[in-house]
């Protein structure tokens, strides 16, 4: 049975999880607490870093956008999710790094991060002012994805891609905070209501941490 140790609101674990449920590949999700850096994690994964997927044949593999490519090209579907041309699959790669990078650092770095894993590794308590600043900044994401919903069908063109399953995947972890304004962008909400109909969403809206209640709608498709 292969293997995927992430953290239950960590997007680029969530991202994986997505389309290891989208190609029906089984695997264990253990949750793992990073933090912490277990003996037994860090022989696995000396970054000590999640989300790392171990393979049938024990390979190891970190980094969600590395895990989910290698999943794409190890095992092919009669749909790629990374697209079907050059172009298609630039853009895809190009939303894919913009959750990774500057959408984890200035969004769920101060949201997310800031509510429920900072008192984890030592660094003092929620401080509201990050979390203001982090908030507004996804202010200005979801008006950009609202300008590519409304113009396109998916986030990075007319095909369901990888892209949608990142966005989805770190926007979930908002939504389960309730950090999410929906009514002011309808055009998010209904490509969020899409995603969040499909079978693969379902082990996510299961997801429960300790002391932390979700949103009363988080696990409604029909929010």
């Amino acid at each position: 049975m292969r293997t995927l140790y992430h953290w239950p609101l960590c997007g680029s674990g969530r991202y994986v999880r997505l389309l290891l449920a989208e190609k029906k590949l089984e695997f264990e999700a253990v949750v793992e607490p990073y933090w912490k850096k277990r003996e037994e994690f860090c022989e696995i994964n000396p970054t000590a870093k999640v989300p790392a997927l171990v393979e049938l044949n024990q390979a190891v593999f970190t980094d969600g956008q590395v895990i989910c490519e290698y999943l794409e090209e190890a095992y092919p579907g009669p749909h790629s999710y990374l697209g079907n041309t050059p172009a298609a699959r630039a853009q895809t790669r190009s939303l894919c790094a913009l959750f990774a990078s500057d959408f984890y650092q200035e969004v769920m770095h101060k949201v997310v991060f800031e509510k429920t894993l900072k008192r984890h590794f030592g660094l003092g308590y929620l401080d509201s002012q990050v979390m203001r600043e982090g908030l507004k900044k996804f202010g200005d994401y979801l008006e950009y994805f609202s300008w590519l919903i409304g113009r396109r069908h998916w986030l990075a063109g007319e095909d369901y891609s990888l892209a949608d399953m990142a966005g989805a995947a770190y926007i979930s972890c908002l939504d389960y905070l309730g950090h999410v304004p929906w009514d002011t962008y309808p055009d998010v909400k209904e490509w969020y209501a899409r995603i969040k109909s499909r079978p693969s969403m379902r082990p996510l809206l299961e997801d429960r941490i300790p002391g932390i209640t979700p949103a009363y709608y988080y696990t409604d498709p029909d929010f």
